[in-house]
């Protein structure tokens, strides 16, 4: 659940201050207000009310930039978050309706800029923010790769087993460093 509540917005590790953006919940339209995208969250407060709300980034499981208007009728920065999001009103309406998507344990939220042409700064703040904070419950694990000589790595011998497709025979995978030099560059 989300409350809008008033709070200071992040004081340390901003990445990024974007004033002017609309936010969604869902569907739910909360209006323009500033997005705040810090190391430790993601913030954003409404101009008009001053209440706003932060989100941490081990419950955002997606975020990309979305341009399909069949997906949302603006373009924004996408967020995909692994809990669900609602109004205290907004889930005694939903307890009722019996409707598959009000027990979905996911929500989305929807950063609008009023300048499109920040999309790009907004993911790319997102991302560096994000890799500091990575899922513990990731399916690669340290203990998947063991180390070799010059800081390179392989998969243990189990993993390498059941992707060796190669019948024994081995292909030199070395490359000449010349050899795409007579290319043609068509794009």
């Amino acid at each position: 659940m989300v409350v809008l509540s008033s709070f200071p917005p992040p004081a340390e590790g901003i990445k990024l201050v974007q004033p002017n953006t609309g936010a969604f919940i869902n569907t739910r339209d909360l209006g323009q207000g500033t997005l705040y995208i810090a190391e430790s969250r993601v913030s954003w407060v409404s101009t008009l009310s001053g209440q706003g709300f932060s989100l941490e980034y081990p419950h955002i499981s997606l975020h990309a930039v979305s341009k399909d208007p069949a997906a949302f009728p603006q373009e924004c920065l996408y967020l995909m978050l692994d809990s669900r999001l609602d109004e205290p009103d907004e889930v005694l309406e939903n307890d009722d309706s019996g409707d598959e998507e009000s027990t979905s344990e996911m929500s989305e939220v929807r950063f609008i800029p009023e300048d499109r042409g920040t999309l790009d700064a907004m993911y790319h703040a997102m991302t560096v923010c994000q890799t500091l904070h990575p899922d513990p419950n990731d399916s690669v694990s340290d203990g998947d790769f063991e180390d070799t000589e010059e800081g390179e790595y392989c998969l243990d011998a189990g993993e390498s087993a059941d992707n060796d497709h190669d019948n024994g025979e081995t292909e030199n995978m070395e490359s000449d460093m010349g050899q795409f030099e007579d290319a043609d560059p068509e794009h």
